[in-house]
């Protein structure tokens, strides 16, 4: 029996499926636009006629076309609230900005004296005001900053460990975000990676056994990021390893991970390595993300002496993964409110991390009553996230609710909201954890709640 060939004719013209979209597309988008779209999308509909499917009508194709004029306007990534529990969340952008560095990308985004010395009247550099921030807060000589961590792991070892071995401990060969393995970023800046001691257990012989003077370039320290290893550990002091390091005449590196610039005890969580710490046990160069706990723009800054940075800031790789002038500034701002020791009243992060349970009892208890019986208050945690205090979280309180159409949908409604509300789901109750809410979106939540749970 003969196939059928499908009936390719039946499919709209390109003006035809125009004059059916509705009319305040047709009169917000340029003609030019419709045409281009709706021939991709007619090209689509005619490629899946082609394999076997019916041909659908008109109004279901320009209904199509509608939904990629959408998906092409709708500016992006939107705003949204995070109520999910988790401060540094990659996904929705990690770590929110001050307002103080909101007003410094606003400055920033228009002509500006980024790489201009007003007073010379000539070319200046964009890391001037970075570099005397850091000293400032680190000790440290001099500063690169780049556009993630990733990237400052990636230039430190093409341009010091090129062909050449590094070691590291092999309870630190990790995987971070994203699938992004540490040994493949060696492989890529064609370092090779000599892994030393045990998963658990290492110490400063491991490394010292290891060295080929005539082939190893540096000791590599990296922070475990999204886990850690407890019971039967051991690993030597950043100090040792410094000693190791200079009687070897090799560089000594320092991951640091998330990066913190402020005592984590005095928050009631367990003690992160700071950037001075590092610099002061004689690490050559210690490399951080600026967002995260620092609470800045996406950044990968690298600090230490002046002599290496000097090589970094010349080498290609420092202009192909320099920061934006938007993203400078809010770096520099951001750093600022640390050294004016405001960060706790300034910036989100520390802002969120400092809420008592007490307050966070009352913000929740308040929703609660609005939403009406189907709420309840709940002891939980709030999560670090980010690679940042792995494991780690912070007693809240949050306002915890049944739905009676499943805790899937209500969360998938939360996300539909005219402005997007991450929820969580425990035990089939949706949580919502007030310690990651701004008070100025309170409103909104609110009207979220009156709503979709009527």
């Amino acid at each position: 029996m003969t196939k059928q060939k499908p009936n390719l004719r039946s499919l709209p013209s390109v003006d035809l499926l125009i004059s059916c979209l509705s009319a305040s597309v047709q009169i917000t988008a340029t003609h030019s636009l419709l045409v281009q779209i709706s021939r991709e999308v007619l090209a689509t509909v005619r490629n899946d006629v082609l394999q076997g499917n019916s041909v659908p009508n008109v109004d279901a194709i320009a209904l199509k076309v509608e939904e990629k004029l959408s998906l092409l306007r709708d500016a992006k990534p939107r705003r949204l609230i995070n109520g999910s529990g988790v401060l540094i969340q990659t996904n929705i952008g990690r770590s929110p900005l001050s307002e103080r560095a909101k007003i410094a990308m606003w400055e920033a985004s228009s002509y500006s004296e980024l790489e201009y010395d007003l007073e010379r009247g000539s070319r200046g550099s964009r890391l001037d005001q970075t570099r005397e921030l850091l000293s400032t807060l680190t000790g440290a000589e001099d500063c690169l900053v780049v556009n993630n961590n990733a990237s400052a792991l990636f230039t430190l070892l093409s341009v010091f460990a090129n062909g050449k071995e590094v070691l590291v401990s092999r309870g630190e060969a990790v995987e971070i975000g994203g699938g992004v393995r540490i040994p493949d970023i060696l492989e890529q800046s064609n370092a090779q990676i000599i892994e030393v001691g045990t998963t658990n257990r290492t110490y400063v012989d491991d490394y010292a056994k290891a060295i080929n003077e005539e082939n190893t370039a540096a000791i590599l320290r990296i922070h475990q990021s999204n886990f850690k290893i407890v019971g039967f550990t051991a690993k030597p002091k950043l100090s040792e390893l410094s000693n190791l390091s200079k009687n070897a005449n090799i560089l000594l590196l320092d991951d640091l991970g998330s990066g913190c610039l402020l005592e984590t005890e005095k928050f009631g969580l367990p003690h992160e390595p700071t950037i001075k710490e590092s610099l002061d046990a004689g690490v050559d160069l210690a490399f951080f993300s600026g967002d995260k706990l620092i609470g800045g723009p996406q950044s990968g800054i690298i600090v230490g002496k002046k002599d290496l940075i000097k090589v970094l800031r010349e080498h290609p790789l420092a202009r192909a993964l320099r920061l934006d002038k938007t993203a400078t500034a809010a770096l520099n701002a951001t750093l600022l409110s640390y050294v004016e020791q405001l960060a706790e009243e300034e910036i989100p992060i520390w802002k969120m991390i400092s809420l008592k349970p007490e307050q966070l009892q009352a913000k929740a208890s308040r929703w609660a009553s609005i939403i009406g019986t189907q709420a309840t208050l709940v002891n939980s945690q709030t999560m670090i996230g980010g690679g940042a205090l792995p494991d780690i979280g912070l007693p809240t309180w949050c306002v915890a609710i049944k739905s009676t159409n499943g805790a899937e949908k209500l969360t998938s409604a939360f996300r539909s909201f005219t402005v997007p509300i991450i929820t969580r789901i425990e035990n089939d109750l949706v949580l919502i954890d007030p310690r990651t809410i701004d008070d100025n979106d309170d409103e909104i939540l609110c009207k979220a709640f009156t709503e979709l749970l009527k």
